[in-house]
Order: structure tokens, then sequence, then C-alpha cells
């Protein structure tokens, strides 16, 4: 069955760190694109970060770049995104999957909560 697990969620204060991990089964991460989605309350889903899989080219939304890092291991098929600076605004439901855009993301997992108290 193919899957993403996210895990590594939780409640920190402004400027503190987290990091979010992606656990895959059924396929191998180095074969796709992962991406890591958010989902702010009252908010539209927005794309935060991608990893290709051979290339390990990334991506990041200007709003989290230069504070969170994505990174991939193969050995683990795990994709994670250390996050850094945290600020309140980053308070949202994270989600990974495969692909870089909400419109071409599949095998979404069920979310991770990040909460960034001021």
């Amino acid at each position: 069955e193919v899957q993403l697990v996210e895990s590594g969620g939780g409640l920190v204060q402004a400027g503190g760190s987290l990091r979010l991990s992606c656990a895959a089964s059924g396929f191998t991460v180095d074969d796709y694109t992962i991406g890591w989605f958010r989902q702010a309350p009252g908010k539209d889903l927005e794309g935060v970060s991608c990893i290709s899989g051979r290339e390990a080219t990334t991506y990041y939304a200007d709003s989290v770049k230069g504070r969170f890092t994505i990174s991939s291991d193969n050995a683990k098929n795990t994709v994670y995104l250390q996050m850094t600076s945290l600020k309140p605004e980053d308070t949202a439901v994270y989600y990974c999957a495969a692909g870089c855009t909400v419109v071409t993301g599949t095998y979404w997992g069920h979310g991770t909560q990040v909460t960034v108290s001021s």
C-alpha cells in the first residue's frame, strides 16, 4: 500500500524549531518529488517546500526561505522538514504528498499539527 505518514508536529514558542518527518511506504522517495504543504485555520492549503528525487533539487515558498530546510534520507525512505525561527503565522496542519503543488499532489498524508505561540 502506498502511504505517507507525517510526524513531529507540536507546540513551540516563537523563535523555536521543529523537525517534521514524512515516512513513505509502498514506494521509494528517491523516485518521486515529495512536497510539504500546510493549511492554516481559515486559509487555503499552500505549498511550503518540495524536493525532487534523484536530483535533490529543492523549492521553498518565499515565506519560509532561509528558515526551513527540506532533506531526504533514502535509507530511511523519509523526507524531513527542519523548521527554525518559527513564527505564529507558521501555525498550521502540515501535510506531505508526492508532488510539488497542491494540484498535482498525490498520496496525501493525514497531517501533523504545528502550533507556534507568541
